[in-house]
């Protein structure tokens, strides 16, 4: 279980940066949809991540006592 925790803070840190990086490269003008649906997915691919993670976090707690 405490792999699988660990798996998934990698996985949301990377998406993390991901979406720091494709934010710094968007043009100041004419930002494209795409662009902007782009980050929109990997901030709604986090979102889902990081609900995982918790669930996981509060189900190994649970496990422990």
């Amino acid at each position: 279980m405490e792999e699988k925790i660990r798996l998934l803070e990698e996985e949301i840190n990377k998406l993390r940066q991901d979406k720091e990086d494709r934010e710094a490269a968007l043009p100041r003008h004419s930002i494209r949809p795409h662009q902007m649906i782009a980050i929109e997915d990997l901030e709604e691919e986090i979102k889902r991540k990081e609900a995982l993670l918790q669930s996981l976090k509060d189900n190994h707690g649970e496990t422990n006592r």
